[in-house]
């Protein structure tokens, strides 16, 4: 369990720096993807919500 827990942060954080590097918009403003760390931290907090919500479904 702890193994998956890590991946699926590990692959929110991944997505959210991806996103934040190549999403980039022109004006600099956007709260996503103006940088790729910023994203990133979005990235693991979406992962641990979907995380968090999954664990909480199971019977």
């Amino acid at each position: 369990m702890l193994w998956k827990s890590i991946l699926i942060v590990a692959a929110g954080v991944g997505l959210g720096s991806l996103l934040g590097y190549y999403g980039q918009c022109s004006s600099g403003t956007c709260p996503l993807t103006s940088t790729w760390w910023r994203g990133a931290i979005y990235g693991g907090v979406i992962g641990f919500g979907f995380l968090f919500t999954m664990s909480r479904t199971r019977p």
